[in-house]
């Protein structure tokens, strides 16, 4: 393997305080009840090692760190577009970051993971997380804002023992399309030839990589996941998640079989592949080919720096949740004593290349801010899948209309807050006007809003509606702002109220 000394040899200073962690789960604070799933997990002697804690508001944050007894925390941020161009220069992201590390603090986090991914791209908003333009770019602006949120916890957030929280970039899912112009392992090599972070490699990614790359056309499972892993930088894996895969609900009236016993079933005759359109999906069981790509990637020699492995569960229900971890523990329990720091990657005998300024990521902010723009009218219908990002090797877009037609529209109507149960009184009025909200999803994929925010596709639903309905039916504004006011009073109550534990 070629190392990059002084960037390795930082992440390996940095890796020495973080103690291993073990076996856990990554939680939402409210979905499911934390107190109510930690009670059962107790009961059925099963409690986690460690608690990998999702973003919330520092109150609930604090009553989680109050009941966790001693349990480890660390941190999965949200709200941090490590994809923008320039984003570490703008005031909202380091405001963003240094509330982050507010965060940190509370908890005592030993590390931050956060999508290396975004919501939001050149105005346009999206529900769940759009990957990055896998090209030598993009790759450039996530190493240049890693570095920017790894400065800024440092000099806000420090640990007890020594050093401070490590940041962790986590590889996303693919939905159904993938753009750019480089390999996804090739892409986080760049990363961290330049960066001291370190990653999280989420197994169920890897397998829609699998799907969404169209790998499968070449090779099977077990083959292109060897091949995967031996390009990937396996050696700054801190942490594996494992979630589960579904057929997401938008389309599910269209597959005649769902995965509910740990194998790929079929569907019907109006898919791209033989294999199911299965999306990352934490509140669904978790099929046994995820454990089997898992004993593979355990398997390698070259993950040396493993910290913890974590279940996500949030929103699934509590007792599946038990039960899964249950059989997680129980087949995994002998991976602990393999993330001792002794055990962790050397230096010596690895083929050592230059100074690492002879190998720094450069590229134009305008040129990748220009793509991103690109990119997100691509996604949002408003242009067509030209160029090489979505025509080369590496690029795959045969099943985009299944995202721009379907997942999409779905997110904006039906996800984080269902439009008409939002607004009832004012779609009932467009409802007696003719006015569907199909035409709600053509406006907020028209053009471009900026957000002057942190964000939250919840708040970010009530501003469309509201310009919206100005725009089509501006008599009934004055109902609509009234349901907004009591949405927003409902959104401060509730981000208000500590979690219970």
């Amino acid at each position: 393997m070629v190392v990059h000394e002084p960037v390795e040899r930082e992440f390996l200073t940095r890796l020495d305080h973080i103690a291993p962690h073990g076996l856990g789960l990554s939680v939402d604070v409210y979905s499911p009840d934390l107190g109510s799933l930690l009670g059962m997990l107790r009961q059925r002697q099963v409690f986690p090692d460690y608690l990998e804690v999702f973003r919330a508001s520092p109150q609930a944050l604090a009553t989680v760190k109050a009941h966790a007894g001693g349990c480890p925390l660390p941190y999965h941020g949200e709200g941090l577009w490590l994809t923008e161009a320039g984003a570490c220069e703008a005031p909202l992201f380091r405001q963003e970051v240094r509330e982050t590390a507010r965060h940190l603090s509370i908890l005592g986090s030993a590390w931050l993971t956060h999508e290396c991914a975004t919501k939001f791209i050149a105005g346009y908003s999206f529900g769940t997380y759009v990957p990055p333009l896998y090209t030598r770019e993009g790759a450039a602006v996530v190493a240049e804002n890693a570095l920017a949120v790894q400065a800024i916890v440092d000099h806000d957030c420090c640990l007890a023992s020594g050093g401070a929280p490590l940041l962790l970039l986590e590889m996303p899912p693919l939905t159904y399309f993938v753009a750019g112009t480089i390999p996804i392992p090739t892409f986080f090599r760049m990363i961290t030839d330049t960066v001291p972070c370190g990653l999280v490699l989420d197994v169920g990614h890897v397998w829609t990589v699998f799907r969404y790359s169209g790998a499968w056309r070449t090779m099977d499972l077990h083959q292109f996941v060897g091949e995967f892993i031996e390009a990937f930088p396996l050696h700054r894996v801190v942490q594996i998640h494992v979630a589960g895969l579904d057929i997401h609900e938008s389309e599910r009236e269209r597959h005649t079989v769902r995965l509910s016993d740990g194998t790929i079933g079929g569907q019907d005759g109006n898919d791209y592949s033989p294999l199911p359109a299965l999306v990352d999906t934490h509140g669904a069981p978790i099929p046994s080919f995820l454990f089997e790509i898992l004993d593979q990637i355990l398997a390698d020699p070259r993950l040396t720096n493993l910290r913890g492995l974590a279940l996500e569960v949030d929103t699934k229900p509590i007792p599946l949740i038990a039960q899964e971890f249950a059989a997680f523990k129980e087949r995994y329990a002998g991976v602990c004593s393999r993330m001792w720091p002794a055990n962790r990657s050397s230096l010596k005998g690895q083929k050592k290349e230059g100074a690492i300024a002879d190998n720094r990521l450069c590229c134009s902010h305008e040129a990748v801010a220009s793509a991103y723009e690109q990119y997100a009218r691509v996604l949002a219908g408003q242009a067509e899948p030209n160029g090489a990002d979505w025509t080369g090797s590496t690029a795959y877009h045969e099943e985009l209309d299944r995202y721009r037609l379907v997942y999409l529209p779905y997110e904006i109507l039906s996800w984080g807050g269902d439009v008409r149960a939002m607004f009832p009184r004012s779609c009932k009025r467009l409802d007696e006007r003719g006015l569907s909200l199909e035409a709600f999803v053509s406006f907020w994929l028209s053009h471009p809003r900026p957000i002057d925010g942190p964000y939250d596709f919840f708040l970010v639903k009530i501003v469309k509606f509201v310009e919206f309905v100005s725009q089509v039916a501006p008599d009934l504004i004055e109902m609509t702002h009234e349901e907004a006011k009591e949405l927003r009073l409902a959104y401060d109550h509730a981000n208000a109220v500590p979690a219970p534990a």
